[in-house]
């Protein structure tokens, strides 16, 4: 049976046309939903029902007279707390934020409400968005939807929870580092970071040109339809693309026939991958050649980016932490202020050299690389989610460090490709695993269109509401 909960952003608005369902029906839906599962997961920093209600009440007024914005109107949606919404707060997962309501909205948040969609709230992340697990000083510990005694990555944390059980059908994030796609690979959905600058951002993050803006979804459809609104051009972003987007939801229909798509299992590094999403996701990837690409094994060939990453990320910390004081710090995570004073620490000419040098030889590798290549396949990540309350799994495979059981995510956000990560099977213990699915810049549309093959080949498994740990 057909309930709300299931419904993708595509099939409501045929819903609304055909006054079979309200805008209020689905936004009361969701709400109710939230108000039981919240407790479980801890996916919102904020809420407000009564503008929540207003917003849908709208789009049921336009629905009725056949003005329709288009076919977002009346879709409910979260935000992540990084990305402004006018009228909400902006704290980022930190205490230190005032809590005030900012009086602008950021590009991607006022494109989804000039199409008609319907805010739920603003979801979780870690303060300052700076690790891949979904903790705060603000607001705890977010939980996977799939297992709540692991976590569902970050820093696109509550995003993420939200999205795996259509706590809404579109949910924004960020991707600095892999901070919508780490995220999508735990908890099973589909994890869009764009190709830099396709979605303006503002106010600009303090990760420079890292930073992605994205879309986290439980169906491809509903990706490229948020997307088409998203990827609009805004003049307050000098570094967005300043053209038109394609089409993203008529590019889905192609096929993949032809192709030339790389696998690479471990993108050439010294990493160690579990066993299960070693086989999920090589299986995975010869499902591409069922859909009639040339399907081989290739490792792009550079060595691992992470230096590259630690200059420009820690940096980028300095630059956030810059006017906060001891005692704002002493509040702080612990982690964070670590990465900050490290980045204090850093010389100019390091970060100008990571900057314009370092990034630009890795990206014309890649370059080079996809002009043999359409598509690269690996794993999301090398391994399924883990318990919550650390920043690792916590045995040897990976340290201490967050960025070395995330191999795969930050060397596109150096490159500044496109890179989409799907669900692609279940592990023995029923967590997750993701493909990622990498093209060249610009290459966007045709991403979606092999992601879009990959799930109607392989229809995505679905979690209904958080199961507790056994």
């Amino acid at each position: 049976m057909t309930t709300i909960a299931s419904l993708s952003a595509a099939e409501l608005g045929p819903l609304y046309a055909s006054k079979d369902l309200s805008p209020v029906e689905v936004a009361k839906d969701a709400l109710a939903r939230i108000a039981r599962f919240e407790p479980a997961i801890n996916a919102f920093v904020h809420r407000d029902e009564a503008a929540t209600l207003a917003m849908a009440e709208a789009s049921q007024a336009r629905w009725l007279k056949g003005e329709a914005t288009g076919p977002l109107d009346g879709v409910p949606v979260t935000i992540k707390d990084n990305i402004a919404v006018a009228g909400w707060p902006m704290r980022r997962g930190t205490t230190l934020a005032s809590g005030e309501p900012v009086a602008e909205d950021a590009p991607a948040a006022a494109r989804l409400r000039e199409a008609g969609t319907v805010f739920l709230g603003k979801t979780t992340m870690p303060e300052f968005g700076w690790k891949g697990v979904g903790d705060s000083p603000l607001t705890g510990i977010t939980r996977n939807p799939w297992n709540t005694g692991t976590g569902p990555g970050g820093s696109s944390s509550g995003a993420a929870a939200c999205a795996a059980l259509n706590l809404g059908c579109i949910h924004l994030g960020t991707d600095g580092a892999g901070s919508v796609r780490i995220p999508a690979a735990f908890t099973g959905v589909v994890g869009l970071k764009p190709s830099y600058g396709r979605v303006p951002a503002w106010p600009v993050s303090t990760m420079g040109f890292l930073a992605h803006l994205g879309p986290l979804t439980r169906t491809v459809t509903d990706t490229a339809l948020a997307m088409q609104v998203i990827g609009q051009p805004d003049e307050r972003d000098m570094t967005a693309l300043t053209d038109r987007p394609p089409d993203y939801v008529d590019g889905l229909q192609g096929s993949l026939r032809g192709l030339r798509v790389a696998w690479s299992p471990r993108l050439g590094l010294d990493v160690a991958v579990d066993p299960e999403i070693a086989a999920l996701t090589g299986a995975a990837a010869q499902v591409f050649a069922e859909l009639g690409a040339t399907v081989e094994e290739a490792e792009p060939g550079f060595e691992d980016p992470i230096e590259t990453l630690r200059t420009l990320w820690s940096a980028g910390a300095a630059l956030a932490l810059r006017d906060v004081d001891a005692a704002g710090r002493a509040r702080m995570d612990p982690g964070l202020v670590a990465v900050a004073e490290h980045g204090e620490r850093i010389p100019a000419s390091s970060y100008v050299e990571a900057l314009l040098y370092r990034r630009n030889e890795l990206a014309l590798l890649m370059a080079r690389f996809h002009a043999r290549y359409d598509l690269l396949l690996t794993p999301a990540l090398p391994l399924p989610a883990f318990a919550v309350g650390r920043n690792t799994p916590g045995h040897g495979a990976y340290g201490d460090d967050w960025t070395r059981w995330t191999p795969f995510s930050y060397p596109f956000n150096i490159t500044e490709q496109p890179a989409v990560s799907v669900p692609c099977g279940l592990t023995g213990g029923g967590l997750p695993a993701g493909l990622q699915i990498v093209g060249a810049f610009g290459r966007d549309a045709l991403v979606l269109r092999a992601a879009a093959a990959f799930e109607q080949a392989r229809p995505f498994a679905r979690v209904d509401e958080p199961v507790e740990p056994m």
